[in-house]
């Protein structure tokens, strides 16, 4: 399990978003050097990314995320939570690392890997039937960091679970950041 993570719409409504979203074809733009996988990434998940998420929408600029998160779509944070040391001293007092994140984002921690437990596949399951209350063409926004196999796994899974609306947010909370949008502190969804 790669852990090397370190931090340096309504229903129905249709949004119609600049170029800047590419409807994902199964093949990388001309120019990337990643293609797209036929199955999920199963490792070194902060590496490049390809462009594009077939069945998906893949949403490569912040304006246009923006967008969709203030027309009601959900978005979801996939960024893995370190797990507590499991020799660590009793007492050592242990602080869950901070977890900065899109304003308004709800955090499915663990979700992206490419193997996924029962568990957490049924901790992901049950979060977006809740947060979608069962309509799977509500828009859901998959996010992590620029560089995240995470999300491009967790957004993947959406699709194959039945989700109709499904975008990829492939550059995350780095390009929202960057781009001046507000942050918040997120903690796990229980």
């Amino acid at each position: 399990m790669d852990l090397g993570f370190v931090r340096s719409v309504s229903r129905g409504a249709t949004v119609l978003l600049a170029l800047s979203i590419a409807v994902g074809s199964g093949t990388a733009n001309a120019g990337d050097t990643v293609l797209e996988p036929e199955n999920y990434r199963l490792e070194d998940y902060r590496k490049p990314v390809p462009a594009t998420l077939k069945g998906a929408r893949a949403v490569l600029a912040a304006d246009d995320a923006k967008q969709l998160r203030d027309t009601g779509a959900i978005f979801l944070d996939v960024y893995p939570q370190a797990p507590k040391p499991p020799n660590l001293p009793a007492s050592t007092l242990w602080r869950e690392p901070k977890h900065p994140s899109i304003d308004g984002a709800i955090w499915l921690p663990n979700v992206g890997y490419g193997v996924l437990s029962e568990q957490a596949r049924s901790y992901f399951e049950t979060h977006l039937a809740q947060f979608t209350k069962s309509d799977k063409s509500k828009p859901l926004v998959f996010f992590c960091l620029r560089d995240c196999w995470m999300s491009w796994n967790a957004a993947k899974r959406a699709i194959e679970i039945g989700y109709s609306e499904v975008y990829w947010f492939p550059e995350g909370t780095d390009a929202w950041e960057e781009r001046g949008y507000p942050t918040t502190t997120l903690t796990p969804t229980p």
